[in-house]
């Protein structure tokens, strides 16, 4: 019996090398169209009416002569730059300017570590004490501004105020009628102590939303990898709100800068004004008091100016998050 011997069937080709996987690209922010800038147009016509008038109005009543003549109707003369001249070589310019700076970053500062330390409290509280943090912080906030510098006026008063009296029983007795609004530094202490009350619910609450948008897993998994509260704090939590308190503090650096009513309210118990001006009361008094309205809208852009350069900072620091 023959047998036949199977052939070998032609060899199998080698299959040809795999091809590169394609370079991973980063995806492409869409480009907003055409329709997105024409549905910005309404917005800008209303900033322009109602910022760009009065920014013009500011701009050249600065570079004319412009007094008490001129509220009754005699033409303004156009003078240039002298105004800002004359007002930039004035010691008290630059004595309220140092002032307004120091006060403005002091408040601003106090005022977020504070809201910052509410926030964490209603964090960190029952529910029912959460809400009474709440309503207290709402109706700080809900006060009228004369209303709680009266108020406070009434708390530092020299001769009935609670709070000479808390410190004398105290044991403080050198603050029995103690003028607090009679020295600069205790003036501004007071003031400082309402403005941040005024402020912080403000800071608490946005900060608060902002730390409840925080996810549990990534804080229960850094307490698993043995992370502690403090280091959860600085290294997670805080990053992750670094957004918010960016806004925060710039909002209230611009608000603080431009603080006036309250300083003024304050001035009229007796205060040394001329050593409690900030740049709002200082503008106050040179177009209100001294008739000087080119002078106070030189100095009035000199605020605007200074408001840019003091936020600029933190504004270069979002536009870089956000690109």
């Amino acid at each position: 019996m023959s047998t036949t011997a199977a052939r070998p069937g032609p060899a199998t080709p080698p299959a040809p090398p795999a091809a590169p996987a394609p370079a991973a690209h980063r995806p492409r922010r869409r480009r907003p169209g055409l329709t997105a800038y024409v549905l910005l147009v309404p917005a800008v016509l209303v900033l322009l009416a109602g910022m760009g008038y009065p920014l013009y109005w500011q701009v050249v009543t600065s570079m004319q002569e412009f007094g008490l003549a001129q509220q009754f109707g005699q033409p303004p003369t156009f003078v240039g730059l002298d105004n800002y001249a004359r007002i930039f070589t004035d010691d008290r310019l630059w004595a309220v300017v140092a002032r307004s700076i120091v006060f403005c970053l002091v408040n601003a500062f106090a005022t977020v570590i504070l809201g910052v330390l509410f926030a964490l409290l209603m964090k960190a509280v029952h529910p029912v004490v959460r809400i009474v943090l709440q309503v207290a912080l709402l109706l700080a906030w809900a006060m009228p501004m004369v209303a709680a510098v009266t108020v406070w006026k009434w708390l530092f008063d020299w001769r009935t105020g609670v709070v000479n009296w808390l410190l004398v029983q105290l044991g403080f007795d050198q603050y029995s009628g103690h003028a607090w609004l009679a020295q600069p530094l205790s003036f501004f202490f007071v003031a400082t102590v309402i403005i941040v009350w005024m402020s912080v619910p403000f800071v608490a609450l946005s900060v608060y939303a902002a730390l409840t948008q925080v996810s549990d897993e990534v804080l229960e998994a850094a307490r698993i990898d043995g992370a502690g509260p403090t280091r959860i704090l600085w290294h997670i939590t805080m990053p992750l709100i670094r957004p918010v308190l960016s806004i925060v503090l710039l909002l209230q650096i611009i608000w603080d800068l431009r603080v006036f009513a309250q300083i003024r309210l304050l001035q009229d118990s007796g205060a040394p004004v001329s050593e409690t001006n900030l740049l709002g009361n200082f503008i106050f008094e040179l177009g209100i008091g001294r008739q000087d309205f080119a002078g106070a809208a030189a100095v009035s852009i000199f605020v605007l100016a200074l408001t840019v350069l003091l936020s600029w900072p933190y504004v270069r620091n979002l536009l870089k998050e956000d690109a």
